[in-house]
C-alpha cells in the first residue's frame, strides 16, 4: 500500500530522490566525479559479460592470460580502476575473435538537473 493516512510515499520519494540527485550534480566538479566513478563502475561489468559471453570461466581466462584466476578477478572487480590500455588489450585479445577495445573521447553536453533521457 503506497498511501498510509492520505501519504503519497512514492511520490515523497521521487521527490526526495530528485532533490538528493540535483545536490549531487550540483556543481561541474561534483558531475566529473560522479561521472567518472559511473564509468569505473561500468567497465568492470562490460569485461564480466564479456567474458560469459565467450563462455570463458575466470580460471579459463587467467590461463590464457599467464596469470593467476585472482588477478582477472581483480580486473573484473567493481571499483577497480588501475588499468592500463595493455592490461586492457590483452584482456580482451584472451576473448578470443569476434572481442575489440574500443576507447572514445567525446564531449557531452551537460544535462538540466532532474532531465531525464529517453
Amino acid at each position: 500500500m503506497a498511501e498510509k493516512a492520505g501519504r503519497d510515499f512514492a511520490r515523497e520519494g521521487a521527490e526526495r530522490y530528485q532533490q538528493w540527485r540535483a545536490r549531487l550534480l550540483s556543481t561541474p566538479e561534483r558531475r566529473r566525479i560522479y561521472e567518472e566513478e559511473a564509468a569505473k563502475k561500468e567497465l568492470w561489468l562490460q569485461l564480466v559479460e564479456a567474458r560469459q559471453e565467450a563462455g570463458l570461466t575466470q580460471a579459463e581466462l587467467a590461463e590464457r592470460l599467464g596469470v593467476s584466476q585472482a588477478q582477472v578477478a581483480r580486473l573484473e572487480k567493481r571499483g577497480y580502476d588501475a588499468y592500463t590500455l595493455n592490461s586492457l588489450r590483452r584482456y580482451v585479445e584472451a576473448l578470443g575473435n569476434g572481442y575489440r577495445l574500443e576507447v572514445s573521447v567525446r564531449s557531452v553536453e551537460p544535462q538540466a538537473v532532474g532531465a531525464t533521457s529517453p
